[in-house]
């Protein structure tokens, strides 16, 4: 029987920045200050991308029916008793349940919200989630989940309705608490950084994109993914040591410069090493748990990574 965490490397190989937790003290460190500096820049570059509101609701409820759709599917697929099986308790299976339960919550409320907007919503799309048993399952659904948290964390900022703003903050807060019951049950850190990793919403588009297969006229969003990153010869991206090489491919791979590793915790968000095709690039050091890698043509050294520099990805990688 496989395992949760063996399975999520093949898993993953297939609201500003950083939610601040400062004291109220007046003075900032220099890493607090580069933080707050690039959530400013970070809400003005993707405000420029001309998002509206119902844009980024239309975005949100994509990815909810995505998520909705997934633990449907999931649990018409397996039993209970291919969960238990697992390891995972009656409670951890309860919660699974629930957790898909919230995500068909979460799309009535965004259908209801883009609905009053005078929009029609967008409907649900034709999905290829390719898992073939409980563990393959639960480990997509951490992947998601996380992915999840990283959307609301990016898109929150571009909204300008304080309305909208304050609904999609308590989705994100039920997101952030269906990773970490998920990441205890695949038994692995609850909280293994500081703060959480926001993208941009054409950054999470591209993590999407891949298990949907088709969507009905007039579902299509505005946003294209960027080429798609994996690990070179099919390698695993889970458990992978920082300070060792990684070795990536993309048809896009040819323009790229650097690798950028997004994670919560680093000032500015990101951090670049030099990147060649034949030699691939390393694994930065102080980086745990899931961490975002895109290919980028510059390396800026405030560690802002923007789309316009983003030449294929992201990809999800787990870094021990």
């Amino acid at each position: 029987m496989p395992s949760i965490t063996k399975t999520l490397g093949v898993v993953v190989a297939g609201l500003a920045a950083v939610a601040s937790a400062m004291p109220a003290h007046p003075k900032l460190t220099a890493s607090q200050m580069k933080i707050h500096e690039y959530m400013k820049r970070q809400e003005a570059a993707a405000a420029a991308s001309g998002l509206q509101d119902v844009d980024i609701l239309q975005f949100a409820l994509t990815l909810e029916w995505l998520e909705a759709s997934f633990y449907q599917q999931g649990f018409a697929k397996f039993p209970a008793t291919d969960f238990q099986a697992l390891g995972l308790s009656q409670q951890q299976i309860t919660d699974l349940i629930a957790i898909g339960a919230s995500e068909a919550s979460h799309v009535g409320l965004l259908q209801g919200a883009i609905a009053q907007a005078g929009v029609k919503p967008v409907q649900p799309c034709t999905y290829e989630f390719g898992f073939t048993d409980a563990a393959g399952m639960v480990a997509t659904a951490l992947v998601l989940e996380n992915v999840g948290v990283s959307a609301y964390l990016g898109g929150g900022p571009l909204l300008a309705d304080k309305g909208i703003l304050s609904t999609a903050a308590s989705i994100l807060t039920i997101e952030a608490r269906h990773q970490t019951a998920l990441r205890i049950a695949a038994k692995t850190a609850a909280a293994p950084q500081p703060f959480d990793t926001a993208l941009s919403p054409k950054q999470v588009f591209s993590l999407a994109a891949p298990f949907i297969t088709s969507c009905p006229d007039g579902s299509n969003l505005i946003l294209t993914a960027f080429p798609t990153l994996t690990m070179a010869g099919g390698a695993a991206a889970s458990a992978v040591a920082a300070g060792s090489v990684l070795q990536l491919q993309s048809d896009a791979a040819a323009t790229a410069q650097f690798c950028a590793f997004t994670t919560g915790g680093i000032p500015g968000g990101t951090s670049f090493t030099p990147f060649t095709a034949g030699s691939g690039c390393t694994v930065p050091q102080g980086l745990a748990g899931v961490v975002y890698v895109n290919l980028a043509s510059a390396g800026p050294l405030t560690g802002v990574l923007t789309d316009d520099i983003i030449v294929a990805g992201p990809m999800v990688m787990q870094v021990s």
